[in-house]
């Protein structure tokens, strides 16, 4: 069975890279963060990680072998639910990163994002609960009047009720524009909703007394496409003077998941009866950039997922491999002689390695995106908030979907390193595959994203973006340096970024002569290249950190000399691959651009 003292995530690596890489202690310096100090940092992330470990990761196997039903009309969740979302919400990670002033601790979001991470490292599916109320709740936060925010934001925030953004329709799928669901006005200050939703994470359950819905849908007679959407906030039961009502929102059905299973995802009928209210939020017909702000916060926090998952995955690994016994040294020919572990062989040290390298490289990325949210609405000068605002945008994209794709081969390796152990559902690799797999489709799938960051992020204004991170590159490049880390390895990394730089300008240069295809054509590949690049340059930091480290002396030279080791295995593994991706790019080979669909 599993090993039930899995740390689920390194408590060393995480205060490695939040203080040692990243230095999110010097965010106390920003007037907003003032309050806390790194004490108060600690004292949170020793408080989630101790839950994480003791009440969720003991849950997670049971949730996932008994998932939520839908009986008489309304679901069911896992028992073990209903004792851990009490403790969930009084954690106030839900609103940890938001101000005083709406009930928040005014933390760091790097810093909440880092707790947040041990509990989806646990059980992401108890997490969800948590971290789609918080998106939920903000939206209302920066967008509704005073009576939406007394009436729904605060019993979100401080977790009496959850909160769902309900997008997607059957016939539409991930393309906003063919939203359908209908909103008609009433005099009476509420809109009828008419429609249905599917997909909905968290849509139904029993564990509070209300869920509300983040609902897009079409006033009567708003223009067509995206720019008629528009976004209201529809409670499952409505508040009266009476006390909480049915609003008309019904469970159509529950998704039967193969993975993130102990939290639903239901198909939602609004307006069977003709009486589903709900509330505009915001400005008509201005629905999509509103939810765009939970869709790009979401985004992130699938990327945390995806890290925290392959992280469980990476250190079920390696204590596996420590004490499962398997052949001999290749030096060995007597085969009497005893068995060795198999972290003795040098493919499975491969294997774990490429794990630690993805694992290690996407948590950073984690903590550094966030980071630059925190800097982006917080930031001490507005050229600081501008700067850290096009790093934001630009690796959101990255961030989601790197850690998913390359976590997902990260999980398959875990299967593979447990042998036939690792598809046998007694052991929890299988588990963590499956919920993996989701990680890639949540918020987007990865085309989605590689169109967003060729298609808008990269190329705006003039390649901003891309500017912004050549400069954090060479600030990179310098501390490398100065901590002596091979010269190689800092010419590798800035190399690359030239490069990628350079087939940007290419790309963009298509566009600009009309060619839009020919420039999207392989925007999955671009996307791979570039994620290529930023996690190397989140290496290069780490290895100077590590550097830094060791001429301290401080005792910990084992942890050091492996992140030094991961890093030379990204940058020399995988940066080489750059050129070959970006001639992919460039020479618009269009095998499948050409492919119809009747030669399938």
């Amino acid at each position: 069975m599993a090993d039930q003292t899995n740390p689920l995530l390194d408590d060393r690596d995480l205060d490695f890279l939040l203080y040692d890489v990243l230095h999110a202690e010097r965010l106390v310096e920003l007037p907003d963060f003032a309050d806390h100090e790194r004490e108060t940092f600690d004292l949170l992330l020793k408080t989630t990680r101790r839950f994480a470990r003791e009440v969720l990761y003991p849950a997670y196997k049971p949730m996932d072998e008994s998932p939520p039903v839908l009986a008489n009309g309304r679901v069911t969740v896992h028992p073990m639910m209903h004792a851990i979302y009490p403790k969930l919400a009084e954690l106030g990670l839900i609103n940890a990163s938001r101000p005083a002033s709406v009930g928040g601790m005014s933390l760091p979001l790097t810093i909440s994002t880092a707790a947040m991470a041990y509990l989806m490292a646990a059980n992401l599916s108890a997490a969800g609960y948590a971290f789609l109320t918080t998106g939920a709740a903000h939206l209302i936060e920066a967008f509704g009047d005073e009576d939406l925010k007394a009436t729904y934001m605060r019993p979100m925030y401080d977790g009496t009720w959850t909160g769902t953004m309900a997008l997607t329709e059957p016939q539409a799928g991930s393309s906003l524009t063919d939203v359908k669901t209908a909103a008609t006005p009433t005099d009476r200050g509420h809109f009828l909703i008419r429609g249905s939703k599917t997909f909905i994470s968290g849509g139904d359950h029993d564990l509070t007394e209300n869920i509300v819905n983040l609902v897009l849908a079409r006033i009567d007679g708003a223009p067509p496409g995206i720019k008629g959407v528009s976004l209201f906030v529809v409670p499952r039961r409505r508040p009266t003077r009476e006390g909480l009502v049915d609003n008309d929102v019904s469970t159509a059905g529950v998704i039967h998941k193969i993975g993130w299973r102990g939290l639903p995802s239901v198909i939602l009928s609004f307006g069977e009866a003709s009486d589903c209210h709900g509330y505009l939020l915001g400005e008509p017909h201005k629905g999509i950039g509103y939810m765009f702000q939970m869709m790009n916060e979401a985004r992130i926090l699938v990327g945390v997922s995806a890290a925290a998952t392959a992280s469980a995955a990476y250190h079920e690994s390696v204590a596996y491999a420590r004490v499962r016994p398997q052949g001999r040294s290749m030096k060995q020919r007597d085969p009497a002689a005893p068995q060795i572990p198999i972290i003795e062989h040098a493919d499975v040290r491969r294997m774990l390695l490429r794990q630690k390298a993805i694992v290690e490289g996407a948590l950073c990325l984690s903590l550094a995106t966030s980071r630059y949210a925190d800097l982006a609405f917080h930031g001490a000068t507005p050229a600081a908030r501008s700067h850290a605002a096009l790093l934001l945008d630009l690796l959101t994209p990255v961030a989601k979907s790197f850690p998913a794709e390359k976590g997902f081969e990260a999980n398959a390796l875990s299967v593979q390193i447990h042998g036939g152990y690792g598809y046998s559902s007694e052991y929890l690799p299988e588990a963590w595959m499956r919920d993996q797999k989701l990680n890639t489709i949540h918020e987007g799938t990865t085309g989605i994203q590689s169109m967003d960051l060729l298609g808008r992020k990269a190329v705006a204004g003039g390649g901003a973006a891309i500017r912004a991170l050549l400069e954090e590159i060479t600030e990179a490049a310098t501390r490398a340096r100065t901590a002596d880390v091979p010269v190689s390895w800092i010419d590798a990394v800035t190399g690359a970024g030239a490069a990628v730089a350079a087939i940007t300008a290419e790309l963009g240069a298509f566009a600009l002569g009309g060619d839009v295809e020919k420039m999207m054509l392989h925007s999955v590949d671009y996307l791979e290249l570039f994620s290529v690049l930023v996690i190397g340059w989140q290496w290069l930091q780490q290895a100077a950190a590590a550097r830094e480290g060791l001429a301290r002396q401080d005792g910990l030279g084992d942890f050091y000399e492996g992140k030094l080791c991961a890093a030379q295995y990204w940058i020399f593994t995988e940066i080489p691959r750059i050129p070959a991706l970006a001639e992919l790019c460039r020479s618009g080979e269009d095998s499948y651009g050409r492919m119809k669909p009747a030669w399938f």
